[in-house]
């Protein structure tokens, strides 16, 4: 404590006052002039107290910067003699070496003893390093600080970093990895290994078209591509242009691939990777690796990854990927500054990771998203009474392979991804994000009859416009077919269930606004809300999107929303949960694409089971009602159901409902949601939904492609063509038939 006290100074003057005086007082005897008297005011006393700062509160700070990485302020908190023989660059790599070699992955520090002086301080601290390899593993480092510019500095050692490093010694990590486990599908066929595997592709300007029909052959073996279409790519390649044609097992048929190697414009490359069969069997579920970029090589390595690894980036690669790395191992030495190893600072063998199977079927997915190959969109396929996910596809897909540097197709695959502007690694299944159109007057039902306001014996007389907003005219569906064909007529007097089945949208206009002008303003959103939408499925694995559910603010907004257009917002996979939920009585499963995850030794971690989430929001008279009229769709006559041309000779127990919903472009999407109800005890009961992106009606479109699905489903092979196709597979042209349709504002069809 420093102490200034100004009282000394005013006595000072005073006593010199006294004696001046005094003395005067002596001069002039004969005249005394009486001397003033003088009463000092004085300030208090002004103390001032400057507190030595906290060595430990210092230190701490530095710590702290330690554990955040912030080696910026870390140096700026040195002594000064510290910095002048260190660079913060140097500074900063010897920590990224003991954080990047010894794993370091978290630390905590306790204050174990102190000595403090006004100048110096010396401080001891344990020091906990948590490894991802080697474990916790304790020091107690002696910390030296000095007193300098008013406030503690530390004096800088390699040792208190780690003791072991004294001396300019360094760490090295002699890593291991027991290698990345596989992804197979329900029936344990491999998606994604590691292999031996080989690319195979080709050189079009080194093909001698005359001499072609074995090497067509050859190729098509060895890929998704028939033999004539082959042929067409060949034939349309620019010159110097390089065809992939796939990447197959390298002892998948080595006969043939040596045969291929024959041919002098065939490139047959082999590689040892991760391997995606199939070109990519459902990529948006499986995902992809790739190598660690250089901006994360520090962050992977102090998981223990080698600078060489591939890590996941989407889909069940990203999700599970410790479980299929497992545990790394590795022996953590200490060098010289000679780069020789003096000391050993712990060792631990690496533990295999585990396999994880999927609930897809891959003959079942392959199928699927070649039903839907020529349109964007997507297709959920779920076990009706489960949530299992047979099938997930989302089109345009992508070839996973294309992200392996090794495969010597990957640039021109990788090219084609990128340059490629309907977003093929967009998974439109789970994050495509759309209006449901005439699917959602399955809710508005429920909301109606859950009202109380409508039974099955309710009716309407559906015309071709809708009057009861005043002023406001909007359309049928039915008005936009006799604009094109001068025959349909409207639907005229219908119940509800008919309403349903015959898609008629004045009916379902009536509902949303009768409902909103009678005080049950968010009837139709809550019971959407029920239903799941507006919020993720919360399945495992996939990036998911929770889309919108907007509670109407008009009469008009209601009827928007009461055949799902306005702001609504849904993905394929909250519509599937759905549909599968109006199909087994009223249960929402979360969806679940996890059968099991197995470790080498055979035991499982994890099994499958169904979780429910919840219940409709439905008197199961009103669901019967429901999936009555759902029924309907495909095989009613009167009204004929707006899927009858489709579906009515499709010998299985279904039922469903189409949509079509407006976008911004001219052409809507086609949707379908529908459920089977065999009852099979080798075929549990499915719910699927098809979405195909601005292709046209819903009964046109999206129907003809559920019926496919329910065909390779329970016939195992498709047995009807679609319209657009010569043969089944195979596109009438490369660009779908699609019939132009004008819009009237709001257009919605069935």
């Amino acid at each position: 404590m420093i102490v200034r006290n100004r009282w000394v100074r005013y006595a000072g003057f005073i006593l010199v006052l006294a004696l001046a005086g005094l003395w005067m007082t002596g001069c002039k005897s004969e005249e005394v002039t009486p001397t003033p008297t003088i009463t000092p005011t004085l300030s208090p006393p002004d103390v001032r107290v400057t507190q030595i700062p906290d060595a430990k509160i210092a230190l701490q700070s530095y710590l702290d910067g330690w554990k955040s990485s912030d080696y910026e302020v870390m140096y700026g908190m040195l002594t000064e003699a510290s910095r002048a023989s260190l660079s913060q660059e140097k500074f900063a790599e010897i920590y990224e070496n003991l954080a990047n070699e010894a794993t370091l992955i978290g630390m905590s520090h306790e204050f174990l003893s102190d000595q403090i002086t006004p100048t110096s301080a010396e401080l001891t601290v344990r020091t906990n390093y948590e490894t991802a390899i080697l474990g916790n593993f304790e020091r107690e480092i002696l910390f030296r600080l000095g007193f300098e510019q008013g406030g503690w500095r530390i004096q800088w050692d390699p040792a208190i970093v780690l003791p072991e490093l004294a001396g300019g010694n360094t760490l090295a990590m002699d890593r291991q990895w027991a290698g990345r486990s596989a992804i197979y599908d329900r029936n344990g066929n491999p998606l994604a290994a590691q292999t031996e595997a080989a690319a195979v592709g080709v050189w079009p300007d080194y093909v001698d078209l005359t001499e072609s029909r074995g090497l067509l052959s050859l190729l098509a073996a060895f890929s998704n591509y028939r033999a004539d279409t082959i042929l067409n790519m060949i034939e349309k390649a620019i010159p110097g242009q390089y065809i992939p044609i796939g990447e197959v097992p390298a002892d998948q048929d080595e006969r043939r691939l040596r045969q291929l190697e024959s041919w002098g414009s065939v490139v047959v490359s082999r590689y040892s990777r991760r391997l995606y069969y199939g070109a990519g069997i459902a990529p948006h579920v499986v995902g992809y690796v790739s190598a660690i970029q250089k901006e994360e090589l520090s962050e992977y390595r102090r998981k223990g990854y080698l600078g060489d690894d591939r890590v996941g980036r989407k889909g069940i690669e990203e999700w599970g990927e410790d479980i299929l790395m497992g545990k790394p191992g590795g022996t953590l030495y200490v060098l010289n500054p000679e780069g020789k190893a003096v000391a050993e600072l712990g060792t631990m063998v690496s533990a295999p990771g585990e396999d994880i199977y999927t609930t897809i079927d891959r003959d079942f997915q392959r199928e699927v998203q070649k039903a839907l190959s020529v349109y964007n969109g997507a297709i959920v396929v779920l076990e009706r009474d489960s949530g299992r996910v047979l099938a997930m596809a989302s089109s345009p897909g992508f070839d996973p392979n294309a992200f392996e540097t090794d495969n010597y197709n990957w640039n021109t695959l990788l090219d084609e991804i990128a340059n490629d502007q309907r977003l093929p690694q967009f998974n439109r299944a789970s994050q495509g994000q759309y209006p449901l159109g005439s699917v959602f007057k399955i809710i508005t039902t429920a909301a109606g009859l859950e009202s109380g306001r409508y039974t099955a014996e309710s009716t309407y007389d559906c015309g071709y416009t809708f009057d009861e907003l005043g002023g406001v005219t909007l359309y049928d569906w039915t008005w936009d077919h006799f604009q094109e064909d001068g025959e349909t007529q409207p639907s005229g007097l219908l119940t509800l269930p008919q309403g349903l089945i015959k898609s008629c949208n004045p009916w379902f206009y009536h509902i949303g606004n009768n409902l909103y002008t009678g005080g049950l303003t968010t009837a139709v959103s809550d019971m959407a809300r029920g239903f799941g939408l507006g919020s993720k499925t919360g399945i495992e694995g996939i990036q998911e999107e929770a889309g919108n559910v907007p509670d109407p603010a008009s009469p008009l907004d209601a009827t928007n929303l009461a055949i799902g257009q306005g702001d609504l917002q849904v993905t394929p996979l909250q519509v599937a949960r759905f549909i599968a939920a109006v199909g087994n009585g009223g249960t929402l499963y979360r969806p679940q694409v996890i059968e099991k995850i197995v470790a080498k030794n055979g035991v499982e971690s994890f099994s499958f089971k169904p979780e429910i989430q919840g219940t409709l929001p439905v008197k199961p008279e009103n669901l019967a009602i429901i999936r009555e009229a759902m029924e309907g769709v495909p095989f009613s006559r009167k009204p004929m159901g707006t899927a009858f041309r489709e579906l009515n000779d499709l010998n299985l127990a279904i039922a469903g409902k189409t949509g079509t919903a407006t976008s911004q472009s001219a052409t809507p999407h086609a949707w379908f949601g529908g459920f089977s109800m065999e009852n099979k005890e080798d075929k549990p009961d499915i719910a699927v939904v098809v979405i195909a992106e601005n292709a046209g009606e819903g009964s046109e479109i999206a129907a003809p492609i559920f019926r496919r699905v329910m065909e390779l489903y329970f016939f195992g092979r498709a047995l009807k063509p679609y319209k657009w196709e010569a043969t089944i597979d195979v596109t009438r042209s490369p660009t779908p038939i699609v019939t132009p349709t004008t819009t009237t504002q709001p257009f919605l069809n069935p």
